[in-house]
Protein backbone atom coordinates (compact mmCIF):
# COMPACT_ATOMS: atom_id res chain seq x y z
CA UNK A 1 0.00 0.00 0.00
CA UNK A 2 1.51 3.40 -0.98
CA UNK A 3 1.47 6.10 2.03
CA UNK A 4 -0.25 9.68 0.41
CA UNK A 5 0.64 12.77 1.66
CA UNK A 6 -1.85 15.07 2.91
CA UNK A 7 -2.02 18.97 3.78
CA UNK A 8 -4.43 19.28 6.26
CA UNK A 9 -5.96 22.72 7.03
CA UNK A 10 -8.13 23.73 10.01
CA UNK A 11 -9.79 26.60 10.91
CA UNK A 12 -13.20 28.80 10.33
CA UNK A 13 -13.17 31.79 8.30
CA UNK A 14 -16.20 32.95 9.94
CA UNK A 15 -14.54 33.43 13.23
CA UNK A 16 -11.48 35.82 11.88
CA UNK A 17 -8.39 34.88 12.36
CA UNK A 18 -9.60 30.96 13.07
CA UNK A 19 -9.78 31.49 9.60
CA UNK A 20 -5.60 31.48 8.47
CA UNK A 21 -6.19 27.77 7.88
CA UNK A 22 -8.94 28.40 5.13
CA UNK A 23 -7.37 31.00 3.21
CA UNK A 24 -4.46 29.08 3.16
CA UNK A 25 -6.22 26.16 1.65
CA UNK A 26 -8.10 28.04 -1.10
CA UNK A 27 -4.23 29.78 -2.20
CA UNK A 28 -2.98 25.97 -1.95
CA UNK A 29 -5.65 25.44 -4.30
CA UNK A 30 -5.45 27.86 -7.39
CA UNK A 31 -2.22 25.72 -8.73
CA UNK A 32 -1.63 22.14 -9.38
CA UNK A 33 -0.13 20.57 -5.87
CA UNK A 34 2.67 17.99 -6.92
CA UNK A 35 1.99 14.25 -7.71
CA UNK A 36 0.61 12.30 -4.82
CA UNK A 37 0.13 15.94 -2.50
CA UNK A 38 -3.52 16.62 -1.87
CA UNK A 39 -4.79 19.47 0.22
CA UNK A 40 -8.03 19.22 2.27
CA UNK A 41 -10.05 22.18 3.92
CA UNK A 42 -10.76 20.12 7.69
CA UNK A 43 -13.07 23.25 8.99
CA UNK A 44 -12.74 23.04 12.51
CA UNK A 45 -13.48 19.73 14.28
CA UNK A 46 -9.59 18.39 14.88
CA UNK A 47 -11.32 14.03 15.42
CA UNK A 48 -13.35 14.84 13.01
CA UNK A 49 -10.41 15.10 10.69
CA UNK A 50 -9.03 11.69 11.77
CA UNK A 51 -9.76 9.90 8.62
CA UNK A 52 -7.79 12.44 6.29
CA UNK A 53 -4.76 10.65 8.10
CA UNK A 54 -5.48 7.13 6.97
CA UNK A 55 -3.05 5.74 4.84
CA UNK A 56 -1.50 9.10 4.94
CA UNK A 57 2.67 9.23 5.49
CA UNK A 58 3.56 12.60 5.76
CA UNK A 59 1.36 15.54 6.91
CA UNK A 60 1.65 19.03 6.65
CA UNK A 61 -0.97 20.26 9.24
CA UNK A 62 -2.01 24.56 8.82
CA UNK A 63 -3.71 26.19 11.62
CA UNK A 64 -3.78 29.50 13.72
CA UNK A 65 -2.58 29.59 17.41
CA UNK A 66 -4.33 32.05 20.47
CA UNK A 67 -3.67 35.76 20.13
CA UNK A 68 0.21 35.97 20.26
CA UNK A 69 2.60 38.73 21.06
CA UNK A 70 3.54 38.90 17.28
CA UNK A 71 0.63 38.69 15.56
CA UNK A 72 0.92 37.15 12.07
CA UNK A 73 4.27 35.53 12.88
CA UNK A 74 4.62 32.27 11.15
CA UNK A 75 5.44 28.95 13.13
CA UNK A 76 7.03 25.38 12.32
CA UNK A 77 6.03 23.34 14.88
CA UNK A 78 5.87 19.45 15.79
CA UNK A 79 3.34 17.11 16.61
CA UNK A 80 5.13 17.28 20.19
CA UNK A 81 5.14 21.16 20.25
CA UNK A 82 1.53 20.81 19.99
CA UNK A 83 -0.39 20.12 23.74
CA UNK A 84 -3.74 18.60 23.90
CA UNK A 85 -5.59 22.02 24.65
CA UNK A 86 -8.78 22.53 26.36
CA UNK A 87 -11.40 22.34 23.16
CA UNK A 88 -12.20 25.72 21.92
CA UNK A 89 -15.92 25.92 21.29
CA UNK A 90 -16.27 24.30 17.57
CA UNK A 91 -13.42 22.74 17.40
CA UNK A 92 -14.20 19.06 18.14
CA UNK A 93 -11.03 18.11 20.26
CA UNK A 94 -8.68 20.74 18.57
CA UNK A 95 -5.90 19.94 16.78
CA UNK A 96 -3.85 18.27 19.82
CA UNK A 97 -6.54 15.87 20.44
CA UNK A 98 -5.99 14.59 16.77
CA UNK A 99 -2.37 14.19 16.86
CA UNK A 100 -2.95 12.11 20.22
CA UNK A 101 -5.13 9.99 18.63
CA UNK A 102 -2.80 9.50 16.01
CA UNK A 103 -0.35 8.01 17.98
CA UNK A 104 -3.14 5.88 19.36
CA UNK A 105 -4.03 4.42 16.08
CA UNK A 106 -2.90 1.00 15.18
CA UNK A 107 -1.15 1.58 11.91
CA UNK A 108 1.65 4.40 12.26
CA UNK A 109 1.08 7.81 12.31
CA UNK A 110 1.99 10.02 9.46
CA UNK A 111 5.48 12.46 9.93
CA UNK A 112 3.60 15.26 10.67
CA UNK A 113 4.89 19.40 10.19
CA UNK A 114 2.92 22.09 11.78
CA UNK A 115 2.34 25.55 9.84
CA UNK A 116 1.01 28.20 12.36
CA UNK A 117 0.26 31.44 12.76
CA UNK A 118 -0.25 33.77 15.85
CA UNK A 119 -3.48 35.11 15.35
CA UNK A 120 -4.46 38.86 16.18
CA UNK A 121 -8.33 38.30 17.10
CA UNK A 122 -10.59 35.09 16.96
CA UNK A 123 -13.86 36.35 17.14
CA UNK A 124 -17.23 34.21 16.83
CA UNK A 125 -18.74 35.66 13.63
CA UNK A 126 -16.57 37.94 12.27
CA UNK A 127 -15.64 37.01 8.81
CA UNK A 128 -12.59 38.12 8.03
CA UNK A 129 -8.51 38.12 8.31
CA UNK A 130 -6.50 40.60 10.21
CA UNK A 131 -4.15 42.65 8.30
CA UNK A 132 -1.01 40.91 9.83
CA UNK A 133 -2.58 37.28 9.33
CA UNK A 134 -3.57 38.06 6.11
CA UNK A 135 -0.11 39.25 5.08
CA UNK A 136 0.85 35.78 6.09
CA UNK A 137 -1.02 33.67 4.25
CA UNK A 138 1.56 33.83 0.83
CA UNK A 139 4.56 33.29 3.13
CA UNK A 140 3.15 30.15 4.59
CA UNK A 141 1.47 28.96 0.80
CA UNK A 142 5.49 29.55 -0.24
CA UNK A 143 6.87 27.26 2.71
CA UNK A 144 4.02 24.56 2.58
CA UNK A 145 5.05 24.23 -1.35
CA UNK A 146 8.85 24.48 -0.47
CA UNK A 147 8.47 21.50 1.86
CA UNK A 148 6.54 19.94 -0.73
CA UNK A 149 8.50 20.05 -3.44
CA UNK A 150 6.33 22.32 -5.70
CA UNK A 151 8.25 25.46 -5.77
CA UNK A 152 7.13 28.90 -5.88
CA UNK A 153 3.32 29.91 -6.00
Amino acid sequence: MTLMPHIVCFGNPLHGDDGFGAAVYTRLSETPLPDGWRAFDAGTSGLNALWLFRDCGEAIIVDSLAPGAEPGRLRELTAGDVLTEAAPVGHGGGVGYLLQALQAMPEPPPRVRIVAVESADVSAFRPGLSSPVAAAVAPAVALIRSYIGAGDD
